[in-house]
């Protein structure tokens, strides 16, 4: 008989997600694989992407809108002098052209200057609407429609590999973005900057929701762990991974008001909240209880997400 997880499993399992699935097929994979249909994944994929997805378990998926909101590491490949119609390999090629110029130099410089808050047009080929439509279902149509600039961020860039001297010129290099960054325009972005085309080579996700490379397990050892009935030892505390948002402690009664879904009294927490916005909360014994959110002007923690220790969904 076919292992399975057990029911309540709850947590995050860092998956490696390998070329040619998409998220939902990994999503599906993990579904069959451990027999638990509450699972949702934090942030989408291309196909020909590869790296780290995180796949949220069981109550673990309420926590989906803050995890993904949590800033992304990719290591990207990126070739001067080609473009094509999808802003990476897989596309038509619409311009070629040599550029053998580019030097080291310049080539460094131009990545490095993407640092911090810019504006990008997403692509056809991503999943914003417009006009209640994807842009990928457009392109697939062969509608190409105006797109507005949305700011994002690039917290860091680094270098890795510059081949120059060549045709096709590449550089290599790590980003740490902002949700909604399309690593594929900025690449675009990059040649454009040096007056060439380019084009996304390659790419790989190395962090999300504060998941590493080394934290994650490829589908392969999901089942062999299935087999062993070690999988759940896998699977990661969501409040944890939440490494952006502060937290505190709620001491009895507070911590029972906090399960009854009531406002807390933010003097009566320790730490005492001293920023507004989104706050963790646990109990005495450590046990995760709830997001909160603080309001400076009323001095009160309104609840947000409540998690009861009993429950075992």
């Amino acid at each position: 008989m076919r292992k399975r997880l057990p029911a309540n499993s709850d947590g995050v399992l860092g998956v490696l997600k390998p070329k040619g699935w998409t998220s939902h097929d990994i999503v599906a994979k993990v579904r069959g694989l451990t027999g638990i249909r509450r699972i949702g994944h934090t942030g989408t994929l291309d196909p020909a992407v590869t790296g780290v997805l995180p796949l949220c378990i069981g109550r673990a998926t309420r926590f989906v809108e803050y995890l993904q909101e949590m800033p992304k590491t990719y290591e990207a490949r990126l070739r001067f002098g080609l473009s094509t119609d999808t802003e990476d390999l897989s596309g038509i090629v619409m311009e070629e052209r040599d550029a053998s110029h580019l030097t080291e130099v310049q080539m460094r410089s131009a990545v490095l200057s993407f640092i911090g808050d810019i504006e990008q047009v997403p692509p056809m080929v991503s999943a914003v609407k417009v006009d209640g439509k994807r842009l990928y279902e457009l392109a697939r149509q062969g509608v190409t429609v105006e797109r507005k600039a949305r700011p994002v961020t690039i917290h860091d860039l680094e270098v890795l590999e510059v081949t120059a001297g060549v045709a096709h010129p590449e550089i290599r290099f790590s980003v740490r973005c902002s949700k909604g960054t399309y690593i594929r325009t900025l690449c675009v972005d990059i040649g454009a900057s040096l007056g060439v085309p380019a084009v996304m080579a390659e790419l790989v996700r190395t962090e999300s929701a504060s998941l590493r490379e080394s934290d994650c397990v490829t589908l392969e050892q999901i089942a062999d762990l299935m087999e062993l009935g070690t999988l759940e030892n896998r699977l990661l505390r969501a409040d944890r991974l939440l490494v952006h948002l502060p937290h505190t402690t709620a001491a009895s009664p507070e911590s029972e008001y906090a399960l009854q879904g009531k406002a807390l009294q933010a003097i009566r927490l320790r730490p005492v909240p001293d920023s507004e916005g989104i706050w963790r909360v646990y109990r005495s014994d450590g046990t995760f209880i709830g997001l909160f959110d603080y309001n400076r002007e009323t001095g009160a923690l309104r609840p947000v997400k409540v998690f009861h220790p009993q429950d075992g969904e």
